[in-house]
């Protein structure tokens, strides 16, 4: 009887063995939802090279965060070459691991240069870098997936029209389980994206809120990084960096949020910054990007202030600053 127990345990932990083996096999090997890169070439035209410098110096966010920083200057200003790679995010920035914003220049070796029109494209919308591996979602393509056709050829146009910078940033780190999560975001697009009617200000709003990642940010989320119910706009969400903590506002039109701001003071906070960026202890400074966003047209800002007025309007007092201490806020 007991050579019988002996030998049901040894098959047991076999099993448990092969078990793990076969789990962690299929977590080092499985890949995310996918479709092969287009093979289309963008056609650069002044105008697309125009539109996706607006983008992409502006609402999208791409050079600032694939550049380095002035951290000693409020919104924290690109200060180094456009795109050549951007600040890490580490523990300091709430993240288990090491994330580094790559080099989208067109350098061969270290940036974008062997890339195709289309693995590029496939990248900033659906996730997928040219080597089928998922992209972490802090590169915000859940959002950029919305992009128009047009907007989205535009951006690949400015990118392709930067500068080449020779500059390896420093590989990636992230364990298990965020490794895997990772891979289970990325998702193909179902067909074709058309243009937003720009002559419908609170469509065209929607679409510059949802590809500027204001729902991203100001939208507080779970422990796994899911949208709260009822909270869409509603601020709260917290980004650490060495600015500390700070949370979003509350952007819905309720009056803890902006429910009591006129169009003009909605824009004037954004053309404030066009004067120049105030210098700053990089404790008291901000991840919202201002010097991104005060780039946009008062004429695009004012739609998403009109959008914003049509989203449900959420009850939620925000403290920006969080004080260390837990204690009352000075």
């Amino acid at each position: 009887m007991k050579k019988l127990l002996k030998r049901a345990a040894l098959v047991l932990a076999a099993l448990i063995v092969i078990a793990i083996g076969a789990g962690a096999y299929f977590v080092l090997t499985f890949k995310p939802k996918q479709q092969p890169a287009s093979s289309e070439r963008v056609e650069p035209t002044p105008e697309r090279l125009a539109r996706g410098a607006y983008l992409a110096e502006g609402p999208l966010n791409c050079v600032s965060c694939h550049s380095a920083r002035d951290e000693h200057r409020y919104g924290r200003p690109v200060a180094g070459p456009h795109g050549a790679g951007g600040v890490c995010f580490t523990k300091e920035y709430g993240f288990d691991g090491r994330l580094c914003p790559p080099n989208i220049t067109p350098d061969k070796e270290t940036g974008l240069g062997n890339w195709t029109d289309g693995e590029i494209l496939r990248a900033f919308r659906e996730g997928i870098d040219r080597d089928g591996n998922g992209l972490n979602p802090a590169c915000p393509y859940p959002d950029s997936r919305y992009l128009s056709d047009e907007d989205a050829k535009s951006v690949v146009v400015y990118l392709r029209s930067l500068p080449p910078v020779r500059n390896r940033v420093p590989e990636k780190q992230v364990g298990f389980p965020l490794s895997f999560f990772i891979k289970m975001v990325p998702r193909p697009l179902e067909g074709a994206v058309p243009a937003p009617d720009a002559a419908d200000p609170v469509a065209y709003g929607r679409y510059l809120a949802t590809v500027s990642h204001c729902r991203f940010c100001h939208t507080p989320v779970d422990q796994r990084y899911q949208p709260l119910p009822g909270m869409t706009f509603a601020g709260g969400m917290e980004h650490k960096g060495p600015w500390g903590t700070v949370r979003s506002a509350n952007l819905t039109p309720h009056v803890t949020g902006i429910g009591q701001w006129q169009k003009e003071n909605f824009i004037g906070i954004f053309t404030a910054f066009r004067a120049g960026l105030p210098a700053t202890d990089p404790q008291h400074n901000t991840p919202m990007p201002w010097p991104d966003l005060a780039r946009m047209t008062d004429a695009d800002l004012g739609t998403i202030y009109d959008y914003l007025r049509t989203v449900p309007p959420v009850d939620h007092v925000v403290t920006r600053r969080p004080p260390p201490t837990g204690g009352a806020t000075p």
